[in-house]
């Protein structure tokens, strides 16, 4: 006499179980790139501000902020807390979460801020020109 069983076979739990690894691969892959954009995007939201707070600064100053006198800078934790006090009286523009340092390098009469993960280095002229992005 043959009995029916009623619960599931090894080959089904098996495929089951590679079609959730499947999924929850694909998600995670997405997720990551969701929130390296998210952090990118704050970055560029920083630079803008640091833009408008580079007009309010020559406005009073004459000249514009810049943390190096050399054409290029390389951004770390100093320069971004450096940019922080000069710009935004200490403010916390700059978050942390975000991931980027930045720097304020001289060009000529204006300014460069560059912005870098350790990956990716994003830079935005005094005219809104940007590159890496």
């Amino acid at each position: 006499m043959i009995t029916k069983s009623s619960g599931f076979s090894l080959i089904e739990l098996l495929v089951v179980v590679a079609i959730i690894g499947i999924l929850s691969s694909i998600g995670v892959v997405s997720y990551n790139g969701y929130v390296s954009g998210t952090k990118q995007k704050s970055a560029e939201n920083a630079m803008q501000q640091i833009s408008l707070a580079q007009t309010e600064y020559y406005s009073d100053n004459s000249e514009y902020y810049t943390g190096t006198e050399t054409g290029s800078c390389t951004p770390d934790d100093q320069t971004s807390n450096d940019i922080e006090d000069a710009l935004f009286g200490g403010g916390d523009v700059i978050t942390k979460e975000a991931g980027y340092d930045m720097c304020i390098a001289k060009d000529g009469t204006s300014y460069i801020v560059t912005a870098t993960n350790g990956d990716k280095t994003l830079t935005m002229t005094a005219n809104g020109t940007w590159t890496g992005k």
